[in-house]
């Protein structure tokens, strides 16, 4: 008697748990410093954007890939794998590229663009997100519902706010900019 009514909650209970948790391990190098940086990515929050992010980190697109864009007190802007790449890469056309797969519909949410949000970058249209993200270093209320939340820094924070800093309104990184040396999915 008891089986027939606790069975079907079980098997509630079972599609109700949460995905496997999937982040992001990004070994970084550079002027500014170096470590290592862990992300939860929240796939329940923008399954495509997280897809894409952690599909491209087991390719290896990631691995030398620049912070182009540094932005005092706002934030670090990286995942260009087309002209982004500190070896063979175009740097002077950094932020301008993506990866060869199709652009994303925004997956907007009402999570706030705090300390250490990592959001993805795109273009003025909100579907235009492709590889490129970027990790605030404080809160940036002015972004939130404007572009799509995809993980939080759990760790090293302090590499975060160590990378070296760009010039100007838009940030760009003058010589040569930190990067992510390796970036690996973590389960």
């Amino acid at each position: 008697m008891f089986e027939r009514f606790f069975a079907p909650l079980a098997a509630v209970a079972l599609l109700a748990a949460p995905a496997a948790a999937t982040g992001l391990k990004i070994e970084i190098a550079g002027e500014g410093g170096g470590g290592t940086v862990t992300v939860d990515l929240l796939e329940e929050v923008a399954p495509h954007h997280v897809e894409r992010i952690t599909t491209l980190a087991r390719q290896g697109a990631y691995d030398g890939v620049a912070f182009h864009r540094v932005i005092d007190g706002f934030m670090a802007q990286t995942g260009d794998v087309r002209f982004g790449r500190m070896e063979g890469g175009n740097m002077s056309r950094a932020g301008m590229g993506g990866s060869d797969l199709p652009d994303l519909e925004a997956e907007f949410s009402d999570i706030p663009f705090d300390r250490g949000v990592v959001g993805m970058a795109r273009s003025q249209d909100p579907d235009s997100a492709n590889s490129q993200f970027f990790i605030t270093f404080r809160p940036a209320p002015f972004l939130d519902g404007q572009y799509t939340v995809v993980g939080q820094v759990t760790e090293g924070m302090e590499v975060i706010d160590a990378i070296k800093r760009g010039k100007g309104r838009n940030g760009a990184v003058v010589g040569r900019p930190d990067a992510m040396v390796a970036v690996t999915v973590t389960d």
